[in-house]
């Protein structure tokens, strides 16, 4: 079956691996909490597949796995159109753990493989670890491709030098208006290396209000606030970004960034709106 979102016209990101997946997908973290919720979860995922935004992101942590299974009832008859992501917790990153955490979440999401597999964040067991059992995954093809979430600079230069390292594709890490730190120095590596920057929250996990900029920006494009700030986080290549979004009408809206083009008036005012610091400061994470 073929890929909605080219059909879509919406842009699309490679990474060094050769990895390819729309620069707007689908997030899921809080999906699967509330079963009564789980109808309108499944709608928004499966509209978001038929405007092209066919990555979807997920992990064995959020909703205890559910999240998971929530993801598997939105690709019926549709798994070949997905760009598939999940997460291994750091604390089942062992390399015996790292196989069983993936065999599970194949299971939870009916699938037997997953497109880019993460490490949620850096734990106790050795990277090195991990790097073999994704290897090892990947030889199997349990996984196609694999990366890391929430790792810095330093990180990602450490990650470098061990085994495996060099076929990290994509490094996940919280990114929006507000939290830019990663401008700096981190966005500049992972694009010189062709590491793909995944963004999540890029709406502060929902915390985000309009600031007077992006409303300007907003009416002069005809689109809500909300979308103008998804689109800024996807304003040049490299990056990605997963906003979640539990009703059909929220993925219409965030949809509209995939084909919203900023002026460079656009980027400038949101610039001076929301400055990028003028010093390096730690990883945001929330």
């Amino acid at each position: 079956m073929s890929d909605p979102s080219r059909a879509k016209g919406i842009r699309r990101a490679r990474t060094r691996t050769g990895a390819e997946m729309p620069v707007l997908g689908l997030g899921t973290w809080k999906m699967g909490e509330d079963p009564r919720r789980r109808r309108d979860e499944v709608a928004a995922l499966r509209l978001g597949l038929d405007l092209g935004m066919t990555l979807i992101d997920t992990a064995e942590l959020y909703s205890k796995g559910e999240s998971e299974k929530v993801v598997a009832e939105a690709m019926v008859g549709r798994r070949d159109e997905v760009f598939l992501v999940t997460k291994v917790m750091p604390e089942n990153a062992s390399f015996e753990g790292t196989l069983r955490a993936c065999d599970r979440s194949l299971a939870r999401l009916k699938t037997d493989r997953i497109d880019l597999y993460l490490l949620h964040w850096k734990g106790r067991h050795p990277i090195e670890e991990t790097l073999r059992a994704f290897g090892s995954l990947r030889e199997s093809g349990k996984i196609r491709h694999f990366g890391v979430s929430n790792f810095d600079v330093a990180d990602m230069t450490a990650l470098e030098r061990v085994p495996g390292g060099r076929d990290v594709a994509s490094n996940q890490v919280l990114y929006h208006v507000d939290s830019r730190g990663i401008e700096r120095r981190l966005v500049p590596w992972c694009r010189s290396r062709g590491v793909v920057v995944m963004a999540y929250s890029p709406l502060a996990e929902g915390k985000l209000r309009p600031s007077a900029a992006l409303k300007k920006v907003a009416v002069r494009h005809d689109v809500s606030p909300y979308a103008v700030a998804i689109a800024w986080t996807i304003r040049e290549d490299g990056i990605v970004t997963i906003p979640k979004a539990g009703s059909v009408e929220h993925v219409r809206d965030n949809a509209a960034a995939a084909t919203l083009r900023l002026t460079p008036t656009d980027v400038a005012e949101l610039d001076a709106a929301h400055p990028t610091p003028d010093q390096d400061v730690p990883l945001d994470t929330a």
